[in-house]
């Protein structure tokens, strides 16, 4: 693993954070745009949105300590799981 975490980082991580941003990016804009014309609709629309953003943003954030973790097992330095069984 690298020092920067975006040269390590799997793809699906990185379409995680590229989704996220642009749905937060979509929320932001909509709420600007509910908030110059008054519109409560759009507005609560727009919280929806970016509360999608963050979902998938958070599922993001577990993904890559996943994918550390993983890294940290296959290189020694972290004992896998036990099973629950």
């Amino acid at each position: 693993m690298t020092n920067t975490p975006w040269e390590a980082a799997s793809p699906r991580y990185k379409k995680l954070v590229f989704t996220a941003m642009a749905i937060m990016g979509i929320g932001i804009i909509l709420a600007i745009i509910g908030a110059n014309i008054p519109s409560l609709p759009t507005v609560y629309t727009a919280i929806g949105i970016m509360l999608v953003g963050m979902l998938c943003h958070i599922a993001g954030m577990v993904v890559r300590a996943k994918d550390a973790r993983q890294w940290r097992i296959e290189n020694g330095l972290a004992a896998p799981r036990a099973s629950k069984r």
